[in-house]
C-alpha cells in the first residue's frame, strides 16, 4: 500500500493550520507545517513533500522570497493561499513560480479540487495519450477530438490549445504559459490571439464562456480546464 501524498503548510497563523490539517487529513493527506519561510524552506528539503501550500505573508520574509528561493532547487508544486486578491499580486506569485493561487477566505470544497489537481499532474509525470473527460475524448497521437462520439474539426493551433488545457485540467494556465508553447517566446503579450482561438474553440465544444463545462476564465490571468461534474 502507498504511503500518503504529503503537503507542507506554511502559514504563520496556527488555526489556519490546524484547520487544513483537518481538512487535509480527512482527505488521506499527511501534513507537515511550517510557521515562517526559513522553517518552510529547511521542511521543503527534510522532508520532499508532493505539494507546498505557501502564505504570502510570513513573519521573517515575504513568501515570494520563499517561493524565489525554494524555485532554486525544487520543483515541488506550490499553491499560494494568501488574503491578496489584487491581479498584480496573483500574476507576480505565478510568474516567480507558484501552480496555483487561491485567495482567504476560501471555499474547502475548491480548495481541495486545486490540491487534487496539482497532484494529479505531479503523480502523473507522463500524460496518456488519449483523455476522456466527460463527453469529450482527445487523442494526442492522431491529433483528433471528438465530442459524444462526433468528430470535432480543429485546425493544428486549436487542436494544441485543447491539448495544452485538457491535459493540464483542474490547473491554472496562464496565458504567458499558453502564447509561449503554441505561438512562441516572440509572442508572449499577444494576447489577442489567444482570445481569438479561445472562442473558436469553446464555440466547436459548445462551450459558454458565462457558464463553462469545459473551458473557465481566470479573469487577467488564464484558463482553467475544468473536472467533468460527478454524477
Amino acid at each position: 500500500m502507498s504511503s500518503p501524498a504529503r503537503i507542507l503548510v506554511v502559514d504563520d497563523e496556527a488555526p489556519i493550520r490546524r484547520f487544513l490539517r483537518v481538512a487535509l487529513e480527512a482527505e488521506g493527506y499527511g501534513v507537515i507545517e511550517a510557521g515562517t519561510a526559513r522553517e518552510g524552506l529547511a521542511m521543503a528539503a527534510r522532508e520532499a513533500p508532493a505539494l507546498v501550500v505557501l502564505d504570502l505573508g510570513l513573519p521573517d520574509a515575504d513568501g515570494l522570497s520563499m517561493l524565489r528561493d525554494l524555485r532554486g532547487w525544487s520543483p515541488v508544486p506550490v499553491l499560494i493561499l494568501s488574503v491578496r486578491a489584487d491581479e498584480g499580486d496573483k500574476v507576480e506569485a505565478l510568474d516567480a513560480g507558484a501552480q496555483d493561487y487561491v485567495v482567504k477566505p476560501f471555499g474547502m470544497k475548491e480548495f481541495l479540487a486545486r490540491v487534487r489537481g496539482l497532484l494529479r499532474d505531479r503523480a502523473t509525470e507522463a500524460v496518456p495519450s488519449v483523455l476522456s473527460i466527460g463527453p469529450l475524448q482527445i487523442d494526442a497521437a492522431d491529433h483528433a477530438a471528438a465530442m459524444d462520439g462526433r468528430p470535432l474539426h480543429l485546425t493544428r493551433r486549436e487542436f494544441d490549445l485543447l491539448w495544452m488545457l485538457a491535459s493540464r485540467r483542474g490547473r491554472l494556465v496562464t496565458q504567458e504559459m499558453i502564447l509561449k508553447a503554441i505561438w512562441g517566446p516572440a509572442h508572449t503579450e499577444d494576447s489577442q490571439y489567444l482570445r481569438v482561438y479561445i472562442r473558436q474553440l469553446r464555440q466547436k465544444l459548445g462551450d459558454d464562456a458565462a457558464n463553462p463545462r469545459f473551458i473557465a476564465t481566470e479573469p487577467g490571468l488564464g484558463y482553467r480546464f475544468l473536472d467533468p461534474p460527478a454524477n
